[in-house]
């Protein structure tokens, strides 16, 4: 199973972009802790490139800052390309099916570890939510029991 879980601080301000055929992206690089510390006393931290699409880059782009601390959920995509020098050049990236904020733009401007004033739920979700227009199940009836006990 391909699952990734982060958290960690954004490196840099995302910037939205878009496709040929206008789908909002985002690339962003979230700096991990491993949780233990080097031989130094310095903590050792990855920096892991993540991509949102849609209404998740959007929310990113607009809410959020370098120095902005997030929890990614997704998975590991790979892919590769030819460069303008005909080396072919593989990459790996975090694809962000949920991304929860876990501070607010205007908490990073001091970069401490102070607690947040905001919370996630304080911005849009970042989920794709249920068009009540088009729900198939409206026009379903009573209320649906269920049991197990008929698996006896």
């Amino acid at each position: 199973m391909n699952c990734v879980n982060l958290v960690g601080r954004l490196t840099a301000k995302p910037e939205l972009r878009y496709t040929g055929s206008n789908v909002p992206y985002v690339r962003f690089t979230v700096a991990a802790n491993r949780g233990y510390n080097s031989q130094q006393g310095q903590p050792n931290t990855d920096f892991i490139g993540c991509v949102a699409w849609r209404r998740t880059a959007e929310n990113i782009a607009n809410y959020l800052d370098k120095g902005s601390m997030v929890s990614v959920q997704g998975y590991i995509q790979t892919g590769s390309y030819n460069d303008k020098d005909g080396n072919r050049r593989y990459t790996t990236d975090v694809v962000a099916d949920n991304v929860q904020f876990l501070s607010s733009r205007s908490n990073n401007t001091d970069n401490t570890n102070s607690t947040p004033e905001a919370t996630p739920y304080d911005y849009e979700p970042s989920q794709n939510t249920v068009d009540v227009d088009n729900d198939p199940f409206a026009d379903f009836g009573d209320n649906v029991t269920l049991d197990d006990n008929f698996l006896d």
